[in-house]
């Protein structure tokens, strides 16, 4: 059974909606959808690299909340309701040099008022590089129906 509030919901949904943002700009694509998951490939190179030439772990929650974010948003009828981060953490496990990491994304609890999504994190190897989780508010837009 599929949590997606758009019930044939696709990548193609997704086409442009990180037009303009930090995930278009260090590369993040949309690989797979799910009925209960959604997954995105990041690379690793000069764009998401720390000093020392690995994955920067920032670059890492970036895809996380990425991740965790669109996932929030397509469970929720969007005309009414909008999904704001309120908390994340991430443990970095294994560093990651080249390449691609790949993030899945999956809710731990969907809620009327907060969602809380797990995303892990692997290399082209699929071995863990991190692990996240994401708390996200759920709000009523204002003067939505």
């Amino acid at each position: 059974m599929s949590i997606w509030f758009k019930k044939d919901l696709s990548l193609a949904d997704f086409a442009g909606k990180e037009r303009n943002t930090l995930a278009e700009h260090i590369g993040i694509e949309w690989v797979k959808l799910g009925p209960d998951f959604i997954s995105a490939r990041m690379p690793v190179d000069h764009r998401t690299h720390q000093p020392y030439g690995l994955l920067h772990g920032g670059a890492s929650v970036v895809l996380a909340e990425t991740l965790g974010s669109f996932g929030a948003a397509m469970v929720v009828d969007e005309n009414k309701f909008y999904c704001v981060g309120l908390e994340i953490n991430a443990n970095h496990v294994r560093s990651v040099r080249t390449g691609f990491v790949t993030g899945v994304a999956s809710p731990l609890h969907i809620g009327a008022s907060t969602q809380v999504w797990d995303i892990k994190i692997t290399d082209e190897r699929n071995k863990l590089v991190c692990i996240s989780r994401l708390t996200v508010a759920v709000l009523k837009i204002p003067n939505a129906s």
